[in-house]
């Protein structure tokens, strides 16, 4: 087993290191060892399915100011079509009638979303603090481009999905109702952030205030309802404030009370930085819940400008992120389990030619660079990926 491999397999397990640290007054090792089988070999592949969790596609100039986009996700394209589905947050409108943008005000053309749909990414959150950086017709045009990707891929292998803006001011939140192999999955984007008030009608929008949150998790409740399902996935654009490693109490609470309005899955996005994930066991036979905190970006121009003589700098941070792939399994009775999360580490990287790509951020890649004389990268991100270790999960009975 190569280190690569070692590395994942740690990250694998995590989940029981982390269940016989948290409950071994309350487990016995047969639990323990019955949990390593599950995860490795033992369970039903046809009531499983395996889907990929990332965070944030940022569009700064540098990401798009390149030729090639499928440049930047060759590193985990095999990655992201070993799952059934994968989530991501696209941070920027899709508006061919405008010229590309940077911060503050985002703006792409089709072919920087095609990328990303041809890597693998097939389930988008469209809002966020920038969905209308363009103004209602970027809004328009963006919602335009995914309904047709929807429309042009419904028969292939790998459906596109989006959730998160409106076609009109009076309309409905937008959600999903995905088929995937036997298992229906309830999409759901929303945002509580928005950069400006206008045209936040037109978007998946609620206030972050007490009031705004407790209809919020009703609309939660009777979407469910109303849409019996397998996993009912929350992309969550939080209105946290950015580049803080940890969450508040008082957030978590709110995560919690969606988990018991009928959210199974809470991808939380805009901090730009990973936070931990927390996976819910319960003991009265419901199937288990998970919420990711944040995943980081998945690509961005944060950082361009490591520092290498001090990786901890919580500017570095922006350059590291998850793509989490986690295996569902459900029973005759479809309660859902999960039994397997797999945290991909993965990096900005910064090329010769000043192109930023995903790279899977692992011992391998570090010696390669070594071995191509990047030294400065290489103790760089070793660092880097240390500091990343500190971030894990937790497994809690409820």
């Amino acid at each position: 087993m190569n280190s690569a491999s070692k590395s994942l397999l740690k990250k694998t397990l995590y989940i029981i290191v982390s269940c016989t640290c948290l409950i071994t007054c309350k487990s016995s090792g047969k639990i323990q060892e019955d949990a390593i089988k599950t995860s490795d070999t033992f369970y039903d592949k046809d009531n499983s399915i395996l889907l990929s969790f990332a965070g944030d596609i940022m569009a700064h100039k540098p990401n798009w100011n390149i030729k090639n986009f499928d440049e930047v996700y060759e590193d985990v394209t095999d990655l992201l079509h070993k799952s059934d589905g994968a989530f991501v947050n696209i941070e920027t409108p899709v508006m061919d009638s405008a010229p590309y943008s940077s911060y503050p005000n985002f703006n792409v053309h089709h072919q920087y979303a095609e990328a990303a749909i041809k890597a693998g990414f097939n389930i988008f959150s469209l809002c966020n603090n920038h969905t209308n950086d363009q103004g209602l017709e970027g809004i328009k045009e963006t919602k335009k481009y995914f309904d047709n990707k929807r429309k042009e891929t419904e028969k292939d292998l790998r459906p596109v999905y989006s959730s998160g803006v409106k076609d009109s001011s009076t309309s409905p939140f937008t959600y999903e109702v995905i088929k995937i192999k036997n298992w229906t999955v309830l999409y759901l984007a929303v945002t509580e952030l928005l950069n400006r008030n206008d045209y936040s009608s037109y978007i998946n929008y609620i206030k972050p205030n007490s009031k705004s949150r407790q209809t919020f998790i009703e609309q939660v409740k009777k979407l469910r309802e109303d849409n019996p399902c397998d996993l009912f996935v929350l992309s969550f654009h939080t209105a946290e404030e950015e580049y803080i490693l940890t969450t508040k109490d008082s957030q978590k609470k709110f995560y919690h009370s969606l988990l018991d309005a009928g959210v199974d899955v809470i991808n939380a996005n805009h901090p730009h930085v990973p936070k931990e994930w927390e996976l819910y066991k319960y003991k009265d036979g419901q199937g288990d819940k998970i919420i990711f905190y944040s995943q980081g970006n998945t690509i961005s121009a944060q950082r361009t400008s490591p520092t290498y003589d001090k990786p901890d700098t919580i500017r570095d941070y922006t350059g590291e992120g998850f793509i989490t792939q986690v295996l569902f399994t459900k029973d005759s009775s479809g309660k859902v389990n999960i039994i397997k999360i797999d945290p991909v580490l993965i990096t900005s990287y910064i090329t010769n030619q000043w192109h930023f790509v995903i790279k899977k951020l692992d011992e391998d890649f570090i010696k390669s660079l070594r071995d191509s004389g990047k030294k400065s990268w290489a103790a760089y991100l070793e660092k880097r990926m240390q500091l990343m270790e500190k971030i894990k999960g937790k497994l809690i009975w409820e």
